[in-house]
């Protein structure tokens, strides 16, 4: 059995990432208030699907008990700035506007529709004379624009015995709303890729990550001589990433081992120098890949028991953000019975990148 001195293979890496990724997130705020109770109006709330200043287009809920049995024709709906209570003078919001409002349900005493003696502060809703009895009542608005300054603001509720809301009101009441500043979330995701080798990488953490020096032994014209390292990659970059491979095959001053530029098989007395990512049988080194990702080796290097080794080639990729993925490099050399005598050494650099 012919032999040559040993040869070695030292594994190196190297992280790189690039661009930057910003997820932006927005949140609005709608608020429902506590209900308030006047003199004679029963339990009221005012509902807002939208409370931001300025907003358009939106929706008021408005809800309450009658307390009063008897002819009902119209009611009052007045919004202020200044207080909620019915007689004070009220003082129009700035920026409200409900004059495109349209009355899009009524529940409990119905029939009504707007007015056209309604302003842009007040809405007047109308109805043929009916004899009413204590009850719930709810009118819903769509249409609103909100106050342009953030703050308190009040509804002043009456309810009439006439179709124009003149005379003496039957029920009254006020009810408070707010209007708030726009309320913006704002959260960022940090890119991030990561990249280790070692001989080993224990529990799918690069912090495990142990040895860089691969001892191929004394190599055999009988036999494969073979030795593994691993390598973990994660991103979360949109198009993924890829893992390239640089270096050069195994020397010893002048002297070299012929890398496998195409694909072959293992074999003894022929000189060979080349690896692939997957559990091999001849010679029994290697591993498939492994973890939650989903990441692959690239063709050449995706095929049991057939190795190749090209300076830059990419030997894995991924076109999508990928969890942990563990890879397992196995090598193999072989060499002829006229190799020169020596010590044989290459250093491997890999390389991934990610797409932001």
């Amino acid at each position: 059995m012919n032999k040559v001195p040993h040869s070695r293979l030292r594994p190196r890496w190297l992280f790189l990432a690039s661009c930057f990724g910003l997820v932006g997130l927005a949140a609005g705020h709608s608020l429902l208030f506590a209900p308030a109770y006047g003199a004679q109006l029963g339990y009221r709330t005012l509902r807002l699907s939208n409370n931001e200043i300025s907003a358009t287009t939106t929706d008021y809920l408005l809800s309450f008990y009658l307390s009063t049995v008897g002819p009902l024709g119209s009611i009052s709906i007045q919004f202020c700035s200044n207080d909620p209570l019915i007689g004070d003078p009220c003082v129009a919001p700035v920026g409200f506007d409900d004059s495109n409002a349209v009355l899009a349900d009524q529940v409990g005493p119905g029939g009504f529709s707007i007015s056209n003696l309604s302003t842009s502060n007040k809405i007047i809703l109308t109805r043929p004379l009916a004899i009413t009895p204590i009850s719930f009542a709810s009118y819903h608005f769509t249409g609103i624009t909100n106050p342009s300054v953030p703050g308190s603001y009040y509804a002043r509720v009456q309810t009439f015995s006439t179709t124009n809301t003149t005379g003496q009101a039957s029920d009254y009441g006020g009810i408070a709303f707010a209007i708030l500043n726009d309320i913006a979330i704002s959260a960022e995701v940090p890119p991030y890729l990561i990249f280790c080798t070692g001989l080993t990488i224990a529990n799918l953490n690069c912090a495990n990550a142990s040895g860089d020096y691969i001892d191929f032994g004394e190599l055999s014209t009988s036999r494969t001589s073979s030795g593994s390292s691993q390598m973990l990659v994660a991103t979360n970059a949109q198009s993924g990433y890829n893992v390239t491979a640089y270096g050069t095959t195994l020397t010893s001053g002048n002297n070299v081992i012929t890398a496998l530029t195409n694909n072959d098989v293992a074999r003894p007395g022929v000189a060979q120098f080349g690896f692939n990512l997957r559990a091999n049988t001849t010679p029994p080194d290697g591993d498939d890949p492994s973890g939650p990702g989903t990441g692959a080796p690239t063709a050449f290097y995706d095929q049991p028991n057939s190795y190749r080794f090209d300076s830059g080639d990419t030997i894995i990729s991924n076109t999508a953000p990928d969890n942990l993925r563990e890879y397992t490099a196995s090598y193999i050399v072989n060499v002829p019975a006229t190799q020169a005598p020596g010590i044989y050494v290459s250093t491997l650099t890999y390389i991934a990148l990610a797409t932001f």
